[in-house]
């Protein structure tokens, strides 16, 4: 039976500056303009926390009951480890995803834009199917593709759009901004998971890429959200605070390319969500002002 301190490990809270991240730079495009509200923007934050949550357990079941997490490093597999019942994470997930939708009809309804119902339950399909079902495009080198479009592009101009009613160029330049950055927390985690992921059949983008240009991905990933958010100082000049970032970027950079494996690349794992979260911040300060 888990403890209570084990489901909270299990729900990876590294990862939830990923979920805040887009919701600081949708409200801080949302600012720019003299539209930010407060309780659509708490809503969406909670959704996106709620959400994110949900996939962490979804993943960790799903991962779980195809012997993929038996040999890895990093976070508690609650159900790779046996501490957990496989139908206990299971329904985590799906309760942490009741909880994401239950938050996001508040915001529908808030908002009065029902079409957003579509854009949620795609949402939580996408955080099952991910590792879930038969044929889980993240065992096929697409899971940046959905991290990008919901980490990134629909979570930061979603949040955007419930308070002003439209998308904003900030917003967009903001949009790719965060969801490459929310790639590079993943390249970073299956770059460490490369040996294994090979082994069990997981064909992530990193195994598909080979350890050499996953890296180099990954430094991209955390170096063109700093370009397009100086871009974002035609909007607002404070936008350019973003480069306070370069060192964060260089010290990130270094341990990848030097070819950091295995428990190595814990810390870049759990520093490159913090460095999101600090891009978000900055960012979305810089349009606010």
């Amino acid at each position: 039976m888990a403890t209570p301190s084990e489901w909270f490990a299990g729900a990876r809270p590294r990862t939830l500056p990923a979920a805040a991240t887009p919701v600081l730079v949708g409200s801080g495009a949302a600012a720019q303009v003299d539209g930010f509200a407060v309780v659509p923007a708490l809503l969406a934050l909670l959704v996106a926390l709620a959400l994110q949550v949900g996939v962490n357990y979804a993943n960790d079941y799903s991962d779980g009951v195809r012997g993929t997490d038996l040999d890895r490093v990093g976070p508690l597999r609650l159900t790779a480890a046996g501490i957990a019942r496989p139908s206990q994470v299971k329904w985590a997930a799906f309760a942490s995803f009741g909880v994401g939708a239950l938050l996001g009809l508040a915001l529908v309804i808030i908002s009065g834009h029902w079409w957003l119902l579509a854009v949620g339950a795609l949402s939580i399909a996408a955080g099952w199917f991910y590792t879930g079902g038969k044929k889980p495009y993240g065992y096929l080198g697409l899971g940046e593709v959905g991290v990008f479009i919901f980490f990134g592009l629909v979570a930061v101009l979603g949040t955007t759009y419930t308070q002003i009613d439209r998308v904003t160029v900030p917003a967009v330049l903001g949009a790719v901004a965060v969801g490459l950055l929310a790639c590079a927390i993943l390249m970073a985690n299956n770059i460490r998971d490369i040996p294994t992921d090979a082994v069990v059949g997981k064909r992530t983008l990193a195994v598909r890429m080979g350890d050499f240009r996953a890296r180099r991905a990954y430094v991209a990933m955390i170096w063109l959200p700093l370009v397009l958010g100086v871009a974002c100082a035609f909007a607002n000049g404070w936008a350019v605070i973003v480069l306070l970032l370069v060192f964060p970027a260089v010290l990130l950079s270094i341990p990848v390319l030097a070819g950091a494996r295995g428990r190595l690349l814990v810390p870049v794992l759990a520093a490159t969500g913090m460095y999101e979260l600090g891009f978000g911040v900055l960012l979305g300060l810089g349009l606010a002002i």
